[in-house]
């Protein structure tokens, strides 16, 4: 497995791991890749420098980069709840009935979000009605 840095061509840069280059530029050449801050398909490796650190110096670089990547998993969550909640209507502890008279027909088709237990989610899964599951952490202040 190879680590590669990449960026978008709207300047974010982040990492992904790949089996080898070849894989990276076959996902690439497929549009398989985006940008988890903005969607962008058209994503490069960025200039890679190579860590020369040793000892407490290269701890304390991976636990700098581990936050780092950590912070950018959240703010990419954030952006994912801000474009459900945009987007969809919320309904509460509902979903799966609500999904359920959507699937059926029995009322107008449109993109909701809101809370299901695991029982629902077996359920709504055994009926063949399609959904995702997206963990919503609480708000935090930044």
């Amino acid at each position: 497995m190879i680590l590669f840095e990449l960026s978008c061509s709207g300047g974010h840069q982040f990492e992904a791991w790949f089996n080898s280059s070849a894989s990276f530029d076959e996902q690439s050449a497929s549009g398989a890749i985006e940008c988890p801050f903005c969607g962008d398909q058209h994503v490069n490796k960025a200039p890679m420098a190579p860590n020369l650190s040793k000892g407490a110096d290269k701890a304390n670089a991976a636990e700098t980069r581990a936050r780092e990547v950590a912070r950018q998993i959240l703010k990419a969550v954030d952006k994912l709840r801000g474009d459900v909640e945009e987007n969809c209507d919320y309904v509460g502890g509902e979903f799966a009935e609500e999904a359920r008279r959507i699937h059926y027909g029995e009322t107008e088709g449109r993109n909701i979000y809101g809370e299901a237990t695991d029982e629902d989610v077996s359920e709504l899964d055994e009926e063949g009605i399609v959904f995702s599951r997206i963990p919503f952490p609480s708000r935090r202040d930044d």
